[in-house]
């Protein structure tokens, strides 16, 4: 703990000097170099903000802003949450006439966050970015004013083991009789250890099921499958979350293996529950799907901030930069920084590299809802400029941006640092994606059902309808287990 503490001072007596060094009849205060532990971890925050936050030319001045007026006492990690949704509410979307970061939850940033845990980028999950699970492996939803369905089921997981598949009427849990209406009583009998669950499977027949928590490796791949289209043979695919690369690789090599002797000339990719992960895992399905005539095209660029961009971050000294393996590198003559790092347009431009022997996709079509978030809407978005696409559902959850974590004391903060744009520099979509398609979120179907709504809309507007034929749409509400949400950029490069 002393250690950390000094880490702080030491961050704040850096501050100090480098604002020292300024015209002082034209800059404000600097901040002060003592403090508690509370009110220095405070400053940081707003000190990082100053120059590393995506829309930093919106803070006041640390006089004016007064970080410090949020040590009020009792949880500290509260204290710090309270600052940083101040902090993200001060520049407007001039489009929207809101805050970039408005999430209509008071309290909670859309974007950024601080947690004690380093997650690596992203709201953590019951299953990992490295398709590790800890929970029962199940989550569930309300079909409109029906009943509760089985929505997801994570395969290997305890639910799985059990023969539960999406899609399943849950009748009873631990013997309590469930109901649209459930939604609180079902959070918490899910949360637990163990469960019992009496389910009604498709041909009508009950059985009841006990799911004992356990520890699990998993797949974000939770089907693949080859449809008919009229035609047309579609590859289908359903992903959860865009895993660590070398976890997940391996399964989407498989199942793109699988559309390739096929010959399959269209795909649906379902990322209705798809909050997002890792970049070079987007980038890699992207390049799955993308023909061999885009490489070396524009797939999107970064944007940093102009301080970022110009090396005039120096609070970033205090980052020590680890590679990929996760080692300290020296650079230099030291060990390198998060200053260090090359922010620069060109330096933070991805293009498309063709991987796999899939060259035969025509278009894509991708099922979305308001869940569908970060990575999942860069892979869309990026797509966009060089293939037909449709989306089918409802409009996903609006997050163009990224960021990397900044250790401060024993917590992480996540600041917005970049924002995401395709080809075509589009990347304003921070109240989500539109859907050419409206359709529901049909919990009443397994994936890659083609009867499932959803994909129905989809294969039909594949087929040449162009309506798709979605039907009525119907309310969603999901109960269980929290996803990832977040995008991670881990390939930041020194200079």
């Amino acid at each position: 703990m002393k250690k950390s503490t000094s880490l702080i001072l030491s961050l704040s007596m850096s501050m100090l000097w480098f604002a020292c060094k300024k015209d002082a009849q034209t800059d404000p205060p600097p901040t002060p170099a003592e403090g508690t532990r509370e009110q220095l971890t405070l400053d940081s925050i707003y000190l990082y903000a100053q120059q590393v936050y995506l829309w930093y030319d919106a803070l006041p001045a640390y006089d004016v802003f007064n970080p410090r007026q949020y040590a009020t006492g009792g949880n500290v990690l509260q204290n710090y949450q309270r600052e940083l949704y101040t902090l993200t509410q001060l520049k407007t979307n001039p489009i929207t006439g809101e805050a970039y970061e408005y999430s209509g939850i008071p309290g909670h940033p859309k974007y950024s966050f601080v947690t004690e845990e380093s997650l690596d980028g992203g709201r953590q999950g019951t299953v990992d970015l490295n398709d590790k699970g800890d929970d029962l492996g199940i989550g569930l939803s309300a079909n409109g004013n029906t009943d509760v369905r089985v929505r997801i089921v994570h395969p290997s997981s305890a639910a799985a083991n059990a023969g539960l598949t999406r899609g399943m009427k849950v009748l009873a849990i631990n013997g309590t009789r469930v109901t649209p209406n459930s939604g609180a009583f079902i959070e918490s009998a899910l949360a637990q250890s163990t469960a019992s669950l009496t389910v009604e499977k498709a041909n009508g027949s009950t059985s009841t099921v006990t799911l004992t928590k356990k520890n699990y490796t998993t797949s974000a791949v939770l089907k693949s499958a080859i449809l008919n289209a009229g035609a047309q043979k579609v590859g289908y695919i359903a992903y959860s979350r865009f895993s660590n690369f070398n976890v997940t690789k391996a399964a989407l090599d498989q199942a793109f293996s699988q559309f390739t002797a096929a010959g399959v000339t269209a795909m649906v990719v379902d990322l209705r529950y798809n909050g997002g992960g890792y970049t070079q895992t987007a980038e890699y399905l992207a390049n799955h799907i993308a023909p061999a005539s885009l490489n070396g095209k524009v797939m999107y660029v970064e944007y940093f901030n102009d301080l970022l961009q110009n090396g005039k971050a120096p609070i970033l000294k205090q980052q020590l930069y680890r590679n990929s393996a996760g080692e300290l590198v020296m650079w230099n003559g030291h060990w390198a920084t998060y200053a260090d790092l090359d922010y620069s347009v060109a330096g933070n431009t991805f293009k498309f590299e063709d991987v796999g022997t899939l060259n035969t996709v025509k278009q894509v079509v991708f099922l979305v809802s308001n869940s569908t978030a970060s990575a999942s809407e860069l892979v869309i978005n990026s797509l966009k400029p060089h293939l037909p696409v449709k989306l089918v559902g409802q409009t996903t959850y609006g997050k163009p941006v990224g960021f990397f974590g900044l250790r401060i004391d024993k917590y992480t903060v996540y600041l917005s640092n970049f924002s995401m744009k395709n080809a075509d520099g589009f990347g304003d979509f921070f109240h989500g994606l539109e859907v050419d398609i409206p359709a529901s979120d049909d919990v009443t179907h397994d994936f890659g059902d083609p009867s499932e709504t959803s994909l129905a809309a989809a294969l039909n507007y594949i087929q040449g309808h162009p309506s798709g034929r979605s039907g009525e749409i119907r309310p969603v509400q999901h109960m269980g287990p929290p996803s990832f949400n977040g995008m991670i950029e881990t390939r930041l490069k020194l200079r």
